[in-house]
């Protein structure tokens, strides 16, 4: 049986305290989307979304940028510098 699968596409895009999922491509710098303070937010939401693709029988690829220069590891603010 040869049974044709969209892969679901799900990437993180932004930069500090507004990131924000792609889904396939499509545009996410509309302010309409949700935006997250960090980019690890981001992840967790895109792997709720990409767990109902999953149950769909898709294939499902996510897709986080790696960090700047300057910028923490999750993509938010600095926590000692918030004190």
């Amino acid at each position: 049986m040869n049974i044709e699968s969209h892969i679901e596409t799900y990437r993180i895009v932004g930069a500090a305290g507004a990131w924000r999922i792609a889904h396939d491509d499509e545009t996410s710098s509309d302010e309409t989307i949700m935006a997250y303070v960090t980019k690890e937010a981001a992840f967790e939401a895109a792997v709720n979304a990409a767990s109902n693709a999953v149950r769909a029988g898709h294939e499902v690829s996510i897709l986080v940028p790696g960090s700047h220069t300057g910028e923490t590891l999750f993509g938010g603010a600095d926590w000692r510098e918030l004190s």
